[in-house]
């Protein structure tokens, strides 16, 4: 039976280990840096949203387990802030299945209490790492979190990672109190767009204390939102959130009148610079191990895709150990897979997150399908589905040409239908 060794509890490790665990097949160690009951009362570290496909491998591992208590996300709405030269832009896309977006802090910490037996509490070094594959302690190891000495296994693909520094000042807020959305019947993310200054993205959420709305900032660095700072208090950020608010999206601002923070850790401020890493880490030794995750594919979280790329990371490479059965995982097989997940399921993401870091305004094909979306609510859709299946969008969104030949079909239906 092989031994796998998987140092990190986020959403790929724990998924990782949870579906080798599900037929017994393989002997699973979890190695996390925090106990469950430290993950609950920690800042929150991130601004999830799940899509169908993603909840869909989470429901096959068992670990859908908030699904009665989770707001269910129905539509996207996107607002493009008016300028001087053009007016508010609004959009509402339908999504073909509710999202959710359920705290981290509430689920790695229930997970790892399912996956107690199988977790180690550790702070995982270079020297641990190699210590986990002397004398065939694990067969595999697999390293789905880790910062510091740990990362710098993992070396850079200049290639793949057109940013050297960080894009955008990330700050994030957990509230209660804010008021429904106007402007859509159902309950919806909201994507704001305030050129020359960032996106401010509106999650609702389950966290520690119940029900909430993630508010969630990605500041140019240097503009007019980059006013976040990671020593202020929950109540400091949120002051500083309503004058953003105020200032550059005051049709949010009217809904935040009320709001509160959902407890005492709920904000989190930082920033970091996008970059897809090599996933074989060699040691010391010479021996190898693999990076999953945000360790080697760390995308902004502008487009909503750090999660559902976790979880499609610990589907991909829950097969591929399995289809490689009881051989040696040497560093051929890590590349050739590796190789094969960023081709399949990596790069499109990466792609689109990047190109959304660009300057404002949009690309001048992206605003005709803006403006479609506005007429048309296929094309509104379609920009939502493309948040659920990000391969979708190479059909019609990533390139003018493409665009062009969306749009016009989508007229020709259109008239077809209304003569």
């Amino acid at each position: 039976m092989p031994k796998i060794a998987i140092v990190g509890a986020g959403q790929c490790g724990l998924t990782l280990a949870a579906g080798l665990l599900r037929t017994g097949d393989h002997e699973v160690t979890i190695v996390s840096a925090l106990t469950a009951d430290q993950v609950r009362s920690r800042r929150p570290t991130s601004t999830q949203v799940m899509f169908e496909p993603t909840l869909a491998i989470e429901r096959d591992r068992g670990l859908a387990l908030w699904d009665d208590q989770t707001p269910a996300i129905e539509a996207l709405h996107m607002t493009l802030a008016p300028t001087p030269q053009t007016p508010r832009l609004d959009l509402v896309g339908r999504l073909p299945a509710p999202a959710r977006s359920v705290d981290q802090r509430v689920k790695m910490a229930r997970l790892l209490d399912e996956l107690d037996q199988h977790v180690r509490t550790q702070t995982v070094t270079v020297d641990d790492l190699e210590g986990y594959l002397d004398s065939g302690r694990y067969d595999l190891v697999v390293v789905a979190a880790g910062r510091g000495e740990l990362a710098e296994l993992f070396t850079r693909i200049p290639e793949r990672s057109p940013y050297t520094t960080p894009q955008r000042k990330l700050a994030v807020c957990y509230v209660r109190g804010m008021a429904p959305d106007p402007d859509v019947d159902v309950v919806d993310g909201h994507f704001n767009v305030v050129p020359g200054a960032g996106e401010i993205i509106v999650i609702p959420a389950l966290t520690t204390t119940g029900t909430c709305d993630i508010i969630f900032v990605e500041a140019i660095p240097g503009g007019p939102m980059d006013v976040f700072d990671a020593g202020m208090t929950p109540q400091q950020h949120l002051a500083a959130l309503q004058d953003v608010l105020r200032t550059n999206a005051p049709w949010l601002a009217e809904r935040c009148t009320a709001i509160t923070p959902t407890d005492p850790n709920a904000n989190l401020v930082g920033a970091f610079t996008p970059t897809v890493r090599n996933p074989v880490g060699i040691l010391p030794s010479g021996r190898a191990v693999l990076g999953l995750a945000d360790v080697v594919l760390a995308n902004d979280p502008i487009t909503a895709q750090g999660s559902n790329a976790a979880a499609r990371a610990a589907a991909f490479w829950e097969q591929a150990i399995r289809d490689h059965g009881d051989g040696p995982f040497g560093t051929d097989w890590m590349h050739a897979n590796a190789e094969r997940f960023w081709t399949e399921i990596g790069e499109t993401p990466t792609r689109w997150t990047n190109e959304l870091m660009l300057p404002h305004p949009p690309a001048p094909h992206v605003a005709q399908i803006l403006g479609a979306a506005t007429q048309f609510p296929e094309v509104a859709d379609r920009i939502a589905y493309g948040f659920t299946d990000p391969d979708d969008l190479n059909d019609w969104f990533m390139t003018p040409e493409a665009a062009e030949r969306y749009l016009g079909e989508v007229v020709a239906r259109h008239q077809a239908a209304t003569s």
